[in-house]
């Protein structure tokens, strides 16, 4: 099997160079271009950044996380999540916290602020930004989670 077949769609064995508008890579990289664009308005009504959102609503669906455990389900390191983290806390969203049980796990947790943003979230719906019908939308959210478990699946084999 050729490079570029591994990498972009047939199709674009037929040429001598695929385009790049044939790799789904980059199809998927200036989709996550478009929507922080997309999205950047609605987040400034929260003042909330795209990651920092993300974290907010993953403390409210499970408050009172380790911080590893919050990175593995936001798919982040933790030297890329603690600063967002520390942002959180400044702004008042959340505080952090040693675990009682194991003095080398960070716990966070929403703060009464951090709570009561989820009331001002709930009449921002991101769903509408991205155009699609309910259907068409969660064919796409499954199909592109279903294509990172894979990409990851993949890493992971190879050591």
């Amino acid at each position: 099997m050729s490079r570029i077949s591994r990498t972009a769609k047939p199709s674009s064995l037929q040429s001598s160079a695929p385009k790049l508008s044939d790799f789904l890579c980059f199809a998927i990289y200036s989709a996550n271009l478009a929507f922080g664009k997309a999205y950047k308005p609605i987040l400034d009504e929260l003042g909330l950044t795209y990651t920092q959102y993300i974290a907010v609503i993953a403390l409210w669906e499970e408050d009172n996380q380790t911080v590893s455990g919050l990175g593995e389900k936001l798919f982040l390191e933790s030297n890329t999540l603690t600063p967002i983290l520390k942002k959180l806390e400044a702004m008042g969203y959340l505080s952090r916290r040693r675990d009682a049980g194991d003095e080398r796990q960070v716990r966070v947790g929403l703060t009464e602020a951090g709570r009561r943003l989820r009331e001002k979230a709930l009449d921002i719906n991101l769903v509408d930004a991205c155009g699609l019908g309910e259907e068409e939308f969660v064919k796409v959210q499954n199909a592109v989670a279903t294509l990172r478990d894979n990409l990851i699946k993949a890493t992971r084999a190879r050591g």
